[in-house]
């Protein structure tokens, strides 16, 4: 008996000593097959992942689609595009085909590649406005806090500057920028309250003042 993790060896043993169940046990019989034929379905998904990774490397290697069509076992250079389009089905994750296996046709599939890729790009662009805000709300929130005792006194307020003081100093990870831009917010919407309800402007200097319109300014972007 092959080791235990040679898989391919495995299975040509079981079918080679497939009659060693006898006639008489149909119900092994039949689950040893069935069993086998999921194992090689298995064995030949992952054959397919692993050659086009293969063709992947030959065309970043230079390697030309003519000289990959008899390996493939193809008649041509586009049969040989064609066939690695089909190969390339079964690595896409796209999310539009809804759970469902891709269509395994080049168009499908250049169609999926596509989606894939400026979906790609969307989220580059959108995590760089998201580096560029946090950017912004670093000075923001340290100057809110350099005047905190000069804004009108309100717990609320300073309840939600004591959340940005602690986030601020070790603000690195996403949940840490996502929690001090929530922070900044709650703090400007106390701010705001103060004034509303006071009918007097909630920072009592002009450097409070200069600092709390920065603050509005970079949380309503």
């Amino acid at each position: 008996m092959p080791a235990d993790d040679e898989l391919f060896g495995a299975l040509l043993y079981t079918e080679t000593h497939a009659s060693a169940l006898g006639r008489t046990d149909e119900d092994a019989r039949r689950a040893a097959a069935l069993k086998r034929v999921l194992l090689w379905e298995y064995v030949r998904e992952q054959a397919e992942i692993h050659q086009i990774k293969a063709i992947e490397a030959a065309r970043a290697a230079g390697v030309e689609w003519a000289d990959l069509a008899p390996p493939l076992a193809v008649g041509g250079p586009s049969a040989a595009y064609n066939k690695s389009k089909r190969l390339k089905a079964l690595t896409l994750n796209d999310d539009e085909s809804e759970g469902q296996p891709m269509r395994r046709t080049p168009e499908a599939v250049v169609k999926a590649e596509r989606r894939i890729a400026e979906r790609a790009a969307a989220q580059r662009r959108a995590e760089e406005a998201a580096r560029r805000r946090h950017e912004l709300l670093l000075p923001v929130a340290r100057r809110l806090l350099e005047h905190r005792d000069d804004f009108v006194p309100d717990s609320e307020v300073d309840d939600w500057l004591d959340e940005v003081a602690a986030v601020l100093p070790n603000c690195r990870t996403p949940t840490q920028k996502v929690s001090l831009g929530t922070y900044l917010n709650a703090t400007v919407r106390a701010l705001q309250r103060v004034e509303r309800e006071t009918a007097l402007r909630a920072a009592r200097t002009e450097d409070a003042q200069l600092a709390y319109a920065a603050a509005v300014a970079v949380c309503s972007d």
